[in-house]
């Protein structure tokens, strides 16, 4: 993990799994790396992970040590409360954030803007970087450059600089999703294989490919490798999700996010890249699920929560129908003033939730973390730097 390797110390991993640039990341392993995998899973699927390791850490304001954090994940299910707050609060923003991260590794780290994806100056990327969780009004693109002005190509100086030796832009592909399927786990397995098999420096220590399959077999089929997302009781995570439930809205939102990295990633400057193909491929695979669930909705055969956000034409739609409903009851009936009066409070409710200020008090507990995050990191070195003093202390000849 990204911050284990900033907080704890270098290991001799041969992955380091990291959310970079996203706002839960951190480049925290230095100049470490040699190559980039990008791993893409299901944008639906990803948004209620997301929700619920956050749940799992009690929506964590500080940096605990990894061996805490490690023991409360994947132990329950997120209270339902907890998930329709954070949907309503974060979902149509971080549908951005999910294509941002693509765009950033599959452009080998090419500074660009989250909502407009133009490209933007290094002073405009610093100003994002330490804006975690801020609304999409408060990141808009014209706050902090010219709209239109013309920028030049930029990139991340950590890509720019080589930290990553082989560049910052993915050497393979894989699906998160297909690597946990039945049937199509062990070729994805075999990509992640094959990756490090042509490293030269990783290349000496991986086992023979006879044993691919098996190794797939023992860590995903039989859980014997570190605690997943897929060990979490009574959930299951896949393409298809009848617990967890999206507006239209949310779902039209992140159709639109896949339609245009598809466009983007199928044009012609794009087509003749092998790792361009398989993104197309698997984010074509996602927008058939999405579009399938539209469909579930819209019929009605998919049921929405009335206390859920539902987006605002939808929200408008069972407004309307409510009023005609009720005009057309007793004006003497006591139970429907009763629940108009209820559903009024749940909309302000809702409406106080994505508000300014409610988005305000979210992103300060992010900005608190991000500052207990540094001071932690700032005290370790510290204790690394006056450790490695008093070695030299010691051995010094009396």
């Amino acid at each position: 993990d990204e911050w284990d390797f900033a907080f704890i110390g270098m290991s001799n991993h041969p992955f380091i799994k990291a959310n970079y640039p996203h706002h839960e990341g951190f480049w925290g392993w230095g100049s470490l790396a040699d190559q980039t995998i990008l791993l893409v899973p299901y944008i639906r699927r990803s948004m209620v992970e997301y929700n619920d390791v956050l749940s799992d850490m009690g929506y964590p304001s500080t940096w605990d040590d990894p061996d805490i954090r490690e023991k409360l994940l994947y132990i329950d299910k997120t209270p339902q409360e907890l998930w329709y707050e954070w949907r309503d609060l974060r979902v149509m923003d971080e549908v951005h954030w999910w294509g941002w991260f693509i765009d950033y590794w599959m452009e080998g780290g090419l500074l660009r803007d989250i909502f407009t994806h133009k490209k933007v100056t290094q002073d405009h990327w610093n100003e994002l970087m330490i804006r975690p969780f801020y609304s999409r009004e408060e990141l808009a693109f014209d706050r902090f450059g010219d709209p239109n002005a013309v920028v030049s190509d930029t990139y991340d100086p950590h890509c720019a600089k080589g930290e990553i030796s082989n560049g910052c832009a993915p050497v393979e592909v894989v699906s998160v999703d297909r690597l946990v399927d039945s049937y199509r786990g062990p070729a994805e397995t075999a990509k992640i294989a094959t990756a490090l098999l042509s490293d030269s420096k990783t290349g000496d220590h991986v086992i023979a490919q006879q044993a691919w399959p098996c190794i797939w077999e023992e860590l995903v089929e039989h859980r014997k490798g570190p605690k997943t997302i897929y060990d979490r009781p009574g959930k299951e995570y896949g393409y298809v999700d009848t617990e967890y439930n999206f507006s239209v809205e949310m779902l039209t939102e992140m159709l639109n996010e896949l339609n245009r990295l598809i466009t983007k990633y199928n044009g012609d400057d794009w087509n003749d890249k092998p790792t361009a193909n398989v993104l197309v491929e698997l984010l074509m695979e996602h927008a058939f699920y999405l579009q399938m669930e539209v469909t579930e909705v819209k019929a009605g055969r998919r049921k929405l929560q009335s206390d859920g956000f539902l987006g605002p034409e939808t929200r408008e739609a069972r407004r309307r129908l409510r009023a005609s409903t009720n005009s057309s009851e007793a004006l003497g009936d006591t139970s429907n003033a009763t629940e108009k009066r209820t559903q009024t409070q749940q909309t302000k409710n809702i409406q106080n939730r994505f508000s300014d200020n409610g988005q305000r008090e979210f992103a300060k507990k992010r900005r608190a973390a991000r500052k207990a995050r540094e001071r932690r990191r700032a005290r370790v070195g510290a204790r690394k730097e006056n450790g490695a003093r008093k070695r030299k202390v010691k051995g010094r000849p009396k």
